[in-house]
């Protein structure tokens, strides 16, 4: 009976996550014994009779019995983190950036507001500057300090309160209980993405959030070979949620689900690992003299330190660094002499990454910063080794800004 939904519903013991993680959304009994869900490759799903057609409709989809609308390994990873957060119901994406912009679709409509924090996801602010605003639909961007201030910004037509916490180009936190409480007296609905720290660091549903993003490219799927979003949303968001996904034709494909499925059965193990060497790096490039300053929430002396330890149950491996000032030519020299961190977008893998990262875009306050911008992920190699790596490309950056000055 291993993989049995059963064992996982008892109410007397509930599972923790990892041992969810490694049961949930299997069924072998159901597919010949197979320790993994196979993969459902189609798009007609045949009826037996009339009658049993008939049963298949929904009363706002007559189309249900669809592989659009989802196959068993669509539905198994589905529930599995709706289980894991703590949620009602979940929707796939094919990015996690449509889960992103998708999530605010099914809540606002012409004329309606939106707010988001100023340190939102990049491509997320270009949406709301754009698209948006094309729809008829105004938003805003908030201090991601503000806390319970964001009454102020609050207005009637005020729909979705977005957040991101935290932000994953300069970390900054957001007081997710006390926000979520002002946007639910207006009747505004909480969306967040929970990327960074994943179900098993944060669940925003006991915090008061509606609707969790995931951009499960990264973490869940683990491996930097699948692109894929999801979203899990509260009993009274699913609808909507539900039926807008569904309007726009939004849907995944067997095999990226399949690999996140194989990634969630690791994810807790592998977080445990990113979460400690990214923290080790973290308070090695603190004490770096061409460091001028890390963004990362759980380091002790962080400006959002406080809210990460009241929230979170852990980290991930990602954060940012400000360097000392120096020119582009000593800068290319601290990234060509890395040889274990790549230079890529996206994050969440097996590999430790580095990217180069423009001055934040900021509408509500200037985010203040004199020297480059690096984000970094911690993979799971050695942290001695990436320590060493880290080390040896600053000091590489040093000598070359020295000889320029001498």
């Amino acid at each position: 009976m291993t993989g049995d939904a059963r064992i996982l519903s008892h109410p007397s013991h509930p599972p923790m996550p990892d041992t969810l993680l490694t049961h949930g959304g299997r069924q072998p009994a159901a597919h010949h014994g197979l320790v993994n869900m196979p993969i459902y490759r189609g798009s007609t799903i045949l009826a037996d009779s009339l009658e049993q057609w008939e049963s298949r409709k929904t009363p706002d989809n007559p189309y249900a019995s669809y592989g659009r609308f989802g196959t068993p390994i669509t539905h198994a990873f589905e529930d599995m983190l709706a289980s894991l957060e703590g949620g009602y119901r979940a929707r796939v994406y094919p990015s996690g950036l449509a889960a992103c912009t998708h999530a605010v679709l099914a809540f606002a409509g012409a004329g309606d507001h939106v707010l988001l924090p100023d340190c939102v996801y990049g491509p997320m602010r270009a949406f709301a500057k754009g698209t948006l605003a094309r729809l008829g639909i105004t938003a805003d961007f908030y201090d991601p300090a503000i806390g319970a201030g964001i009454r102020d910004l609050l207005q009637p037509a005020t729909r979705v309160v977005y957040l991101e916490a935290p932000g994953s180009g300069t970390f900054e936190m957001q007081d997710i209980p006390a926000i979520a409480r002002e946007a639910r007296r207006c009747g505004a609905f909480v969306v967040m993405d929970n990327t960074w720290a994943t179900p098993i660091y944060l669940r925003p549903f006991d915090l008061g959030v509606d609707v969790s993003i995931h951009a499960a490219t990264k973490y869940i799927v683990g491996h930097s070979d699948a692109i894929l979003g999801v979203a899990t949303a509260s009993r009274q968001a699913w609808p909507r949620l539900r039926d807008a996904a569904a309007a726009w034709g939004q849907t995944v494909g067997p095999d990226e689900l399949f690999l996140a499925l194989r990634g969630l059965r690791t994810l807790h193990v592998r977080l445990k690992r990113h979460w400690e060497s990214g923290l080790a790096l973290a308070e090695m490039l603190s004490r770096h003299p061409m460091v001028r300053r890390v963004m990362h929430p759980a380091l002790p002396g962080d400006p959002g330190h406080a809210l990460w330890r009241r929230d979170f149950t852990g980290a991930s491996g990602l954060f940012a660094v400000e360097l000392q000032p120096v020119a582009q030519q000593s800068l290319s020299v601290f990234f060509s002499a890395l040889q274990l961190f790549g230079i890529g977008l996206s994050w969440g893998g097996f590999e430790s990454l580095v990217l180069p990262m423009d001055p934040p875009q900021r509408d509500a306050k200037p985010f203040a910063c004199t020297g480059p911008l690096v984000r970094i992920h911690a993979g799971l190699e050695s942290c001695d080794d990436l320590r060493a790596d880290l080390c040896q490309a600053l000091d590489a950056m040093q000598r070359h800004a020295r000889a320029g000055i001498a």
